[in-house]
């Protein structure tokens, strides 16, 4: 299993998701962190595709909105890719458009297998963590049902054992909201990582390790 989670897109550590991937080639964007802002989903997409071009990769989005239901082909499609770009937005939308199109599921076996880069930031981070507790005084977990039309769900992927806080001490959080959660999580001593926009957590195979 491959994993690079970080903050805010490569953090300080582009070099190390060169060397996860290899050669870089093809690599499928998944927006849908950022759907209960339709204003901005362009926006947003077309803000992750130069950085992704910069670095030599051929970014297509894969929206998951359109395989809602169709486990077997949302399955299909990300293999055709050797690494997914997940990006920030909110962490109990982007988990809910996992679990209605079956991307969950699809990116838990295509990592076991070992045929792919997952690379996820801020929320695209958050949500392979065991649980998401604690994230909703960051995130809006009723933008979901606005969104979705479904009710929140509250399970990460559970690929990583650490709940993750990006954004810690970012000018993108003024009131200071990830401090104050990574308060939280020590007095409750819930294992996490405090990531600031430049860290990077790496899974590589048995290894995982913080990059700061």
């Amino acid at each position: 299993m491959r994993l690079f989670l970080s903050s805010y897109r490569f953090g300080a550590h582009q070099q190390r998701l060169l060397d996860l991937v290899g050669v870089p080639g093809r690599v499928a964007v998944i927006a849908n962190a950022c759907d209960a802002w339709p204003s901005a989903w362009q926006g947003a997409v077309t803000s992750d595709l130069v950085p992704l071009r910069r670095l030599g990769f051929q970014p297509d989005v894969l929206d998951l909105r359109d395989y809602i239901g169709r486990p077997v082909e949302v399955e299909r499609r990300l293999r055709e890719y050797p690494m997914a770009w997940v990006r920030g937005g909110n962490t109990f939308v982007l988990r809910a458009q996992f679990a209605r199109s079956g991307a969950d599921l699809a990116l838990a076996t295509l990592l076991a297998q070992d045929v792919l880069v997952y690379a996820g930031y801020s929320a695209g981070a958050c949500v392979m963590t065991p649980d998401l507790h604690g994230i909703e005084s960051i995130d809006d977990p009723d933008e979901v049902r606005t969104a979705c039309g479904v009710e929140p769900r509250w399970d990460g992927l559970g690929l990583v054992d650490h709940r993750i806080v990006p954004h810690l001490d970012s000018p993108t959080d003024p009131a200071g909201l990830s401090r104050k959660l990574v308060r939280e999580y020590a007095s409750g001593g819930v294992p996490h990582w405090a990531l600031t926009d430049d860290h990077v957590v790496v899974v590589d195979g048995d290894r995982t390790e913080l990059l700061t």
